[in-house]
């Protein structure tokens, strides 16, 4: 079975209810399902009326062909069951499934003195039993659901053959425990994932309280909004874009079918990456393979603006941490813009770089300088303030060629100055230290993972040196890069309760069934069992 994890995001420690709501499926969430699901039924119908109508002009000369040849025949017309049949008469099969209400049966007191016996209908009327039916198993699953102000959420958008869906995995650092708590189906393939700190179209909360939520963007057009703090939800919370807005597509399908052009209300391509305004939080900015940037209103769920600040595929954007309006976007067409939102006629800053954009993040230590990585497998560090006059003339402070592919996922840790990771679908891992002359690789992994998508360090202080790691082979892991002799001896200065003597590097991933372990024959392990990853190049 063929699974890769294409993204991942942490969670920081507080905002995940410490026990989780089993999702509630009355009648005003049907009807709320309803309206949003018959956009897609319809689409669907229409697709497969279409098809057919495709099939019968193409293949209808041949039916009639075929019908001239095959004559109906009427040997094969099934027989009438003549139920006046002597041989049938006795069963009575008119009144075979009739409801005999006056049947006769015999007494309970058959076996003895029975009718002593007091029965109730339920449990809940029986005096002698003083527990509640299921209350046991409610307070064990309340249990196992429950979720430690201590511990961490890790979201992985995983794809295991055609089945797509996103899961929630429990990281507790103490006890290295690292398991899926619950997952979420998704409509397509999932290519980002973006936490957010605000509640989206749930009821009886306040817009602007604290929340746990989630949004994703995936091979289809719309970005799903789902609450983590709710299990076994069926649907979404909220849909940003033309799926989200059933009543009034209903009214333009008439009119016109679907449009593939790109327009100011919504995105008709693939959503590559989202970012989400941490001082505006209302604010989370989308950008597509349809060449734009959006700007959506989670309070309202709708587009409030589009911007075309591209000529390519939009694959990566960062919001600036002080000036908050401020977004950089990286694209294919190798160009980086820094945009003030709130000025979108403004002409903005546009840095070049050799190859096709991977992603971009801003310095968390220095707001003045960015990093883009490409897919040549290079790290740029720009200065905002030296912006050229044309993406040609870009001069980055410095260049890394850190991989020799593609540089497919890279992360500043935001807690330690000058430590970056970098990930490529080399499949390998490596850890930099950055100083002011320049960067300076502490060491190099290959964690088992395949090639590698994601590369995430942990949001909290408490646990800023665990490092998430997932790939092409579907599994996650969470390395502790703290008990790594050159980490330690690169960053002493970071690292608390310095532990004495030797030191064995924990590598925390999900815990296998045995014998789905036993199944997969051991790969990717040695004699003793230890993954060979862990070797050091």
């Amino acid at each position: 079975m063929s699974s890769m994890i294409t993204t991942s995001a942490w969670v920081p420690r507080g905002f995940a209810a410490p026990f989780p709501a089993k999702y509630n499926f009355d009648e005003a969430e049907f009807e709320r399902i309803a309206n949003l699901a018959k956009l897609q039924l319809d689409d669907a119908n229409e697709e497969l009326q279409e098809a057919q109508e495709e099939e019968n002009g193409t293949s209808g000369e041949k039916d009639v062909d075929d019908s001239e040849e095959k004559a109906p025949s009427h040997d094969d017309e099934p027989e009438d069951i003549d139920l006046d049949d002597d041989d049938l008469k006795k069963y009575d099969l008119e009144h075979y499934d009739d409801d005999d209400e006056d049947a006769e049966g015999q007494r309970m007191d058959m076996f003895g003195n029975i009718r002593s016996l007091a029965y109730y209908e339920s449990n809940k009327e029986d005096p002698y039993i003083t527990i509640p039916d299921g209350e046991d198993d409610d307070d064990d699953d309340r249990e196992e659901l429950q979720i430690l102000a201590t511990d961490n959420l890790l979201l992985a958008a995983k794809v295991e053959d055609e089945l797509a869906h996103l899961e929630v995995y429990v990281y507790e650092d103490e006890a290295d425990n690292l398991y899926v708590h619950h997952d979420i189906m998704l409509p397509a393939i999932p290519l980002c994932v973006e936490w957010l700190d605000i509640p989206v179209a749930k009821p009886n909360v306040e817009q602007d309280s604290v929340a746990n939520f989630v949004a994703i963007g995936t091979m289809d057009p719309d970005i799903e909004i789902w609450d983590l703090d709710t299990i076994d939800c069926m649907y979404p919370n909220a849909i940003l874009g033309q799926g989200g807005n059933p009543e009034n597509e209903e009214k333009k399908k008439k009119k016109k079918k679907k449009s593939k052009k790109a327009n100011d209300e919504y995105h008709v391509d693939a959503v590559l990456s989202l970012a989400a305004n941490r001082k505006h939080r209302n604010l989370l900015a989308s950008a597509s393979a349809d060449k734009t940037v959006k700007l959506w209103d989670l309070h309202t769920a709708k587009c409030a603006k589009s911007y075309s600040l591209h000529t390519d595929k939009v694959c990566s954007l960062a919001w600036h941490s002080v000036e908050s309006t401020v977004l950089l976007s990286g694209s294919y067409d190798r160009t980086i813009v820094a945009a003030d939102m709130r000025a979108p006629e403004a002409k903005a800053p546009r840095w070049g770089v050799e190859s096709d954009v991977e992603n971009v993040r801003w310095d968390p230590h220095d707001p003045n300088y960015f990093y883009v990585s490409t897919e040549n497998g290079i790290i740029h560090y720009h200065d905002i303030r030296n912006a050229p006059p044309n993406p040609s003339a870009s001069k980055p402070a410095w260049t890394l060629q850190a991989h020799d592919e593609s540089l497919s996922s890279f992360d500043i840790n935001a807690h330690i100055p000058g430590y970056m990771v970098t990930g490529s679908t080399d499949k390998t891992v490596k850890l930099w230290n950055i100083q002011p002359t320049g960067p300076a690789m502490v060491v190099s992994r290959n964690l088992d993972v395949g090639k590698v998508f994601s590369t995430n360090f942990a949001p909290d202080a408490e646990v800023a040196f665990r490092l998430a790691v997932a790939g092409s082979k579907g599994t996650m892991h969470v390395w502790d890069t703290s008990t790594n002799a050159a980490v330690r001896q690169a960053f002493a200065h970071k690292i608390s309760n310095k532990p004495e003597g030797e030191v064995k590097e924990r590598l925390i991933g999900v815990e296998q069934d045995e014998s789905s372990s036993e199944d997969e024959g051991g790969e990717g392990a040695d004699e003793n069992g230890e993954p060979e990853s862990m070797d050091e190049d």
